[in-house]
């Protein structure tokens, strides 16, 4: 599972969606919809001779650090969900089960978590994995100097301990709605070897690039700007995987991936619109390969620095808001795969306000409201200025990803149409965190973010969370707000959490402090030769390591030994 995250998006993870059946196949009736794969792929187990051959994907960016909650982007979190495991997961139908943690209860006052370890999880150097791995994790966590944008929900805990080598308890200083998503996402670190390291350092240690973790893959090889391998762990508690191998191999750009699909140098990648819609049809594809389509659990937005003097007025916001066209781009750029975005949350999910009164495409209104602002244009060359100074900024997004790119020029010419100048910069993704989103060295951002299990926002868009390296990295401050997001965290009432986030939504529809802009189609293409594929609400990736391939369709044999 993506253990409650929520992530920076390079491109649109396969993982953790709600998903249709592929291209000829027949979904089965259900009431939650959910569709099943082809025969060849869902059904069937694996032999002991099935093991081997090795898998490979694509990633559009490098990851920037691979210990769990120390990197807020998706190209981290996917190979560190693979070597490290958590306590719990997320199975099928997108509910909570044990993972690590082989039992769990939750106290009646809901304020104490007592989780009951696994005895046979290692670490992959042979140590054993115990609860005071957990109790550092959370030790770690919640010290000062510890560099991460996901401290929140460890702060809310008023103790943790480790009774015993087998359990770990955790207590909340008041009950914590998001407690058993976000607490059940942890993985431990080896305290055996970290615990001689500074909080500060942690970051620049060995295992950040060599991680010893717990989970079904070890590491084998990290290669900047090329490749990251895992290998199967033998010593996985659940068994090991029976692909030998993985390499995620990092290919800048989609059309490049699609050539390597298509010569076989990858075996899955995620496609896009115009490649799911005219290029992946033939009897060659359709033999080779299985198409997906569901709707993803992320979303696209332009984020706004607020710390940017130009955009301190939210009639701005608004007016930037009026002069873009969502269907334009959904019809566009998604070829009509996707929806509009109106907020954080996915639609069709108990939190999501399908009401909320987002700014429609009104280009007259978007002048009249850069009037208001002060914005005209004095000197009659068609844009507008204010003071002498003309209103320009840059949006910024990342290399590679096709789509954003695409929405960035179509922004860029529906702006310029009211009078603003937009610039565009696209950076290679591990220079465009490290360097802009982390520093607040941008303007405008055009990004994603994956959507979690819990609908608590708190991280983004709470006014305490604007440090270096926290995820309120647009700096944005209510005060209605903050006690929106603190009041959804006490109460276990969903009705009473669902009108608190509805209101939060209409703020935010309000405010425009991001311009939410679609929710995306996910689209991926995996090899016909892999087996083990069981979609469902929590999309296909979820039990990837049960995935394998017959030996006698392995094509890389020589590279599993």
């Amino acid at each position: 599972m993506r253990r409650g995250w929520l992530c920076l998006t390079v491109i649109l993870s396969v993982s953790l969606q709600a998903c249709q059946a592929p291209e000829g196949t027949k979904a089965p009736d259900s009431p939650q919809g959910i569709s099943s794969e082809s025969e060849t792929s869902a059904k069937g187990s694996p032999s002991a001779e099935d093991f081997g051959d090795i898998f490979i994907t694509a990633s559009i960016g490098d990851a920037s650090n691979l210990i769990p909650y120390l990197s807020a982007d998706s190209a981290s979190a996917d190979i560190a969900e693979m070597v490290f495991a958590s306590l719990l997961t997320a199975d099928k139908n997108l509910d909570l089960t044990p993972e690590i943690a082989e039992s769990w209860e939750i106290s009646s006052d809901q304020k104490t978590i007592t989780f009951h370890l696994r005895k046979n999880v290692k670490w992959h150097d042979g140590q054993p994995c115990t609860a005071k791995d957990f109790l550092y994790q959370y030790e770690m966590m919640i010290h000062p100097d510890m560099p991460s944008g996901y401290k929140e929900d460890f702060l809310q805990v008023s103790r943790a301990e480790a009774p015993d080598d087998y359990t770990f308890k955790v207590t909340f200083k008041e009950p914590y709605a998001p407690a058993l998503v976000r607490i059940g996402g942890m993985t431990g670190l080896p305290r055996h070897l970290l615990k001689n390291v500074k909080p500060a350092d942690i970051i620049k240690s060995p295992l950040a690039r060599k991680p010893v973790g717990n989970g079904a893959w070890r590491f084998v090889e990290w290669k900047d700007q090329t490749h990251i391998i895992l290998e199967s762990n033998p010593g996985h508690y659940d068994g090991k995987p029976m692909m030998a191998r993985t390499i995620t191999r990092v290919i800048p750009d989609t059309a490049t991936q699609f050539l390597e699909l298509k010569s076989g140098g990858i075996d899955m990648m995620g496609l896009q619109p115009l490649q799911y819609l005219k290029q992946t049809g033939s009897p060659e594809f359709s033999g080779n390969y299985a198409k997906y389509k569901y709707l993803a659990s992320a979303y696209t937005y332009l984020g706004y620095n607020l710390k940017r003097p130009m955009f301190a007025d939210k009639r701005v916001r608004q007016a930037i808001a009026a002069a873009i066209d969502k269907k334009e781009l959904i019809d566009g750029v998604l070829m009509g795969l996707g929806q509009e975005a109106v907020g954080p949350y996915k639609p069709g999910t108990w939190a999501y306000k399908a009401d909320t009164q987002s700014i429609k495409y009104n280009p007259t209104r978007a002048r009249e409201l850069l009037k208001e602002a002060g914005w005209a244009d004095s000197d009659g060359d068609g844009m507008v200025d204010k003071n002498g100074k003309p209103f320009e900024f840059e949006i910024i997004t990342n290399q590679g990803n096709a789509m954003r790119a695409k929405t960035a020029e179509i922004i860029q010419q529906r702006l310029k149409q009211v009078g603003v100048k937009v610039n565009i910069r696209i950076v290679e993704w591990s220079s465009f965190i490290n360097n802009f989103i982390n520093k607040r060295n941008f303007d405008v951002c055009l990004l994603g973010w994956t959507i979690g299990l819990d609908p608590d926002q708190y991280s983004i868009w709470h006014s305490s969370k604007t440090g270096e390296q926290e995820l309120n990295f647009i700096s944005y401050s209510n005060k209605e707000v903050d006690g929106i997001l603190t009041a959804a965290r006490k109460t276990f009432d969903r009705e009473e959490r669902e009108k608190l986030y509805y209101r939060f939504q209409d703020i935010l529809a309000d405010e425009q402090a991001y311009t939410f802009l679609y929710v995306p189609e996910a689209l991926p293409i995996v090899s016909k030769r892999v087996r083990g594929i069981d979609p469902g609400p929590a999309g296909i990736a979820y039990n990837f390591n049960k995935w394998w391939i017959p030996k006698a369709e392995h094509k890389r044999p020589l590279m599993a030994q």
